[in-house]
């Protein structure tokens, strides 16, 4: 059953890849008629004066611009597909390391991956005190693991041996791709519809004084607000993205970490280690990636990630780690993290 249920998850992964491609220019056809309409609102396009007519003439002029916009979005694909790691390492801070910088580091992804027959992924690192680390890629010969320098600091040699499986299993499992596609590709979704949104529903209304001033009815304001209902729209769907993304991810990396390793007590040390220090600077689609990021969502509604005491519970309970012993005030100690302790 274990290996079922993989195999779906990896088939999961990869149908929400295909479906996030599919309905990038979809979508972005959808942002274009709205910008459109937007345009008509105030009269900066010409108006029929009628709502119908209006509605006729932005959907005859998207025979002509819709076009435009799949060669757009051709154009992304193409320049996401080369320059995707080069986004994250920007946004991220995040530099390549050769293995004479880092031959520890080299040598425990480069056996891991031995014994699953995979490519060794680069390795990246960012010069921060803060604990993650996160892969990306979009193929198995163009993975990238990255770390931060407080992870290399701050973890020993078994818990840093765990992070790395973590993350070479959300290689195995095509999470690292999904997330790439999601966070790159689908993620310009959300960049376009808050342009929009900034553009029509200016804070000193200007464009809605322009719509009422220009005809009688109110068709201009009409058009102005269905522009920035479809914009919504679209700001919505890049957060059901976030949803289409299952929590569920990390429980399995954190599983495969373990297999990988026979190690569940340094796997829950990294935990404890990382916990309340993973906070880094990002976009929040490429925050979604690292093995931590623990948002402040309604009621965790948006958060990407499972609490980490949840993920030690299940390490405890499934995998057969220890739990965490306390100190004298209740705080966790971590003395987990070599191979036969205790």
């Amino acid at each position: 059953m274990q290996a079922v249920g993989l195999k779906t998850h990896i088939w999961n992964n990869n149908l929400k890849s295909v479906l996030l491609l599919a309905g990038f220019p979809v979508l972005l056809v959808a942002l274009v008629w709205a910008v459109e309409l937007g345009l008509i609102g105030p009269g900066v396009l010409p108006s029929s004066g009628t709502m119908e007519g209006d509605l006729g003439s932005a959907t005859v002029l998207l025979l002509v611009t819709a076009p435009l916009a799949l060669i757009a979005a051709g154009l992304w694909y193409a320049i996401a597909f080369y320059a995707h790691q080069g986004i994250i390492d920007a946004a991220t801070g995040a530099r390549r390391v050769s293995r004479a910088e880092q031959p520890e580091l080299y040598n425990l992804l480069e056996n891991l991956c031995i014994s699953r027959g995979q490519p060794t992924p680069e390795l990246r690192l960012v010069n921060s005190d803060v604990l993650n680390a996160w892969a990306s890629g979009l193929s198995d010969r163009r993975m990238v693991i990255t770390v931060t320098r407080g992870l290399v600091e701050t973890l020993d040699r078994d818990e840093l041996e765990c992070v790395l499986a973590h993350e070479l299993t959300h290689v195995i499992n095509r999470d690292a791709r999904l997330l790439v596609v999601a966070a790159i590709f689908a993620g310009v979704i959300t960049l376009l519809a808050q342009f929009i949104y900034r553009v029509l529903g200016s804070s000193d209304g200007r464009t809605f004084r322009r719509s009422r001033s220009r005809d009688s009815n109110g068709n201009g304001t009409a058009l102005v607000l269905i522009a920035l209902a479809v914009a919504a729209v679209g700001y919505l769907l890049a957060i059901v993205i976030r949803f289409a993304i299952s929590r569920g991810r990390e429980y399995v990396a954190d599983a495969g970490a373990v297999e990988l390793t026979k190690n569940p007590d340094a796997m829950i040390g990294a935990l404890q280690k990382i916990s309340g220090r993973s906070q880094l600077d990002a976009p929040d689609d490429i925050q979604a990636m690292f093995i931590d990021n623990h948002e402040q969502g309604f009621a965790g509604l948006f958060d990407t990630h499972p609490p980490i005491a949840a993920r030690i519970e299940a390490l405890v309970r499934y995998a057969g780690g220890r739990p965490p012993e306390l100190d004298e005030v209740g705080t966790a100690v971590p003395v987990f993290g070599r191979r036969g302790a205790g």
